[in-house]
């Protein structure tokens, strides 16, 4: 893919080509602030996961099977705050609005991926890493090589969604455009698997991260949330 295409594929509907996020998204305070808490428990006794796939070692939230950790809890109006590092060609991702967790239409992934591993070189634009994979693309490539440290911060806030990746916001996105089953806003057409409507999407669902998706690990720490209600929960 070249570059000018791929300048080209990146630019649609429900995307914001911005640059930082002091352009009219706040920023989320650091997740040690007043009103964070840790979205998994030490002990993951607050999650669903089959028995030995999912655990914190010396601090680090790590999966060895493809396997997916799931909230028990389900959330609506929130913020959920991360680091993650890539291993080589590493694969996972950050689910949101998974509202029925046996059927994957019924949630939304942002995209986890080590962009600059040769493996994924032909990839579509809305399988890059902070993508709504499958999607939508990410305004522009911010994740950083495998075995360096990112920070991810995504926005619910009933039908607007916004995703920052190192300080880039790269996701801004309104499901309310997302009427047709096959087809986003811009005409695209979408993969068949993921033949729901997102403005039927329910706006309340469990949070869940994906696991050993890739040949090596995908390492996370600093898992936070922050719900917001009141003028927390206003549009940026």
């Amino acid at each position: 893919m070249t570059r000018s295409t791929l300048t080209l594929a990146l630019v649609c509907v429900g995307v914001a080509v911005v640059g930082r996020s002091d352009d009219g998204v706040p920023p989320a305070a650091h997740p040690d602030s007043s009103g964070w808490q840790d979205l998994f428990a030490p002990d993951l006794s607050n999650a669903m996961f089959p028995e030995g796939v999912w655990s914190f070692r010396d601090g680090l939230l790590i999966a060895t099977k493809n396997e997916n950790l799931w909230t028990k809890e389900q959330y609506a109006n929130f913020i959920v705050d991360l680091e993650f590092q890539n291993g080589a060609n590493g694969n996972s991702g950050l689910f949101i609005y998974a509202s029925n967790l046996a059927d994957r239409r019924a949630r939304m992934e942002v995209q986890i991926l080590d962009d600059h591993d040769p493996r994924w070189a032909n990839l579509t634009p809305t399988h890059l890493c902070g993508s709504i994979c499958g999607r939508l693309p990410p305004a522009t490539r911010a994740v950083k090589k495998h075995g360096e440290w990112n920070r991810m911060t995504v926005w619910c806030l009933g039908p607007r969604i916004f995703v920052l990746l190192n300080g880039e916001r790269i996701i801004e996105m309104d499901l309310r455009q997302w009427t047709l089953p096959s087809k986003s806003p811009d005409g695209r057409d979408l993969p068949k698997h993921l033949n729901i409507p997102l403005a039927e999407l329910p706006r309340k669902g469990h949070i869940g991260l994906q696991g050993k998706h890739g040949s090596t690990d995908v390492l996370f720490r600093n898992v936070k949330i922050k719900l917001l209600s009141g003028d927390d929960a206003r549009e940026p």
